[in-house]
This record gives C-alpha cells, sequence and structure tokens, in this order.
C-alpha cells in the first residue's frame, strides 16, 4: 500500500452511513463487559437512523468549531475523529478542545490509521487555536490509553461515570486524558 491509498480528510455528508456503520460496529469491542452483546443498535434500520444523526450533525454543526475527520483507505472510511470546544465545567470552551471521539475499525488497526487520525485531529484543534485536548476514554480501555500515551497524551485526574442506558442501571467508568497543542 503506498500512502497515496491513505489519507485523512474532513468528513462530508456523504460519509454520514460508513461513520454511522462504523461506530456501530466499534460499540460492542469499546463496551464489552458492560452490556451484553444483543443490547447494542444493530441492523439496516439502526445503521440508516445513526446515517441521518450524522448526517444532519455534518451538515449543521452546532460550532464553527465542531469538525469530524475522516480516515481513509482509497475511498473506503476506515476511522474517524471528532472535534470541538471542551463541555467539561472544569474547562475553558475557547481553550480547551475535546476530541469527543477516536474510532479506528478494528480490522484496520496497526496500519497507521489511527495516528494520523490523531495528528489530523491535533491539526485541527491547533488551527481553532486551542492550547489543550482532553477525551474521555473507557477506563478498562488499556490499548486506547497506551496509544494515547505514546503520543503525549496522559491522565489529568477527572473521571466520571457515563449513563449508557439513561436510568443509571448500566454505567461505564472513564477517565479524561489531556495534552497540550501548542
Amino acid at each position: 500500500m503506498s500512502t497515496a491509498d491513505v489519507s485523512v480528510r474532513v468528513a462530508w455528508a456523504d460519509d454520514a452511513p460508513a461513520i454511522a456503520a462504523l461506530q456501530l460496529r466499534t460499540w460492542p469491542e469499546t463496551y464489552a463487559g458492560v452490556l451484553p452483546p444483543g443490547a447494542f443498535p444493530s441492523g439496516p434500520e439502526a445503521v440508516e437512523q445513526a446515517a441521518a444523526a450524522w448526517h444532519a450533525s455534518l451538515t449543521r454543526p452546532a460550532d464553527a468549531r465542531h469538525r469530524a475527520l475522516v480516515a481513509l483507505e482509497h475511498n473506503r472510511v476506515v476511522g474517524f475523529a471528532v472535534t470541538g470546544p471542551a463541555g467539561d465545567p472544569d474547562c475553558d470552551p475557547v481553550a480547551d478542545a475535546e476530541l469527543a471521539e477516536l474510532t479506528v475499525d478494528p480490522a484496520e488497526r496497526g496500519r497507521g490509521h489511527g495516528s494520523r487520525l490523531l495528528q489530523a485531529a491535533a491539526d485541527t484543534m491547533r488551527a481553532d487555536r486551542f492550547g489543550r485536548a482532553v477525551l474521555w476514554t473507557v477506563a478498562t480501555d488499556d490499548a486506547l490509553r497506551r496509544f494515547l500515551a505514546d503520543a503525549g497524551w496522559a491522565p489529568d485526574g477527572a473521571h466520571r461515570e457515563l449513563d449508557l442506558d439513561g436510568e443509571g442501571t448500566t454505567t461505564v467508568k472513564q477517565v479524561r486524558l489531556h495534552t497540550r497543542l501548542d
């Protein structure tokens, strides 16, 4: 594979179905041990609904600094990242960015897509004049934390429980990582 075969670019509205399908495929791995496999949305109808939500967010972002990036192999979406102003109460939305999502297809990991995507996300946040970035990750996702640590990210001491079912009965512990962008 030549370097011309892989790239990262800003996501287009037409990427919504591919992003949605990738996101729904990766959730069972991301939340393994928290929810049973059958609890995740799947099938064409779920992808269609998620694609509609992605399409809306890509065509009408909440803020000019909300961005979605896609990692491509040829013209196939193999990963995506979402950046924007950090929304945590202890963050400054002018100076602090959030890498809200960093997802690479499990079958495509180890081929440089995650590194390219992370670098492009950092460049995007830097271009939007953010000085620091934060990211929430599942506390048990050692592989992602190791990947980010190798790229200069570190825990900042913040942690939370994410309510997955909206009823407080299914939660996942998360830790926040951060890095300087300047």
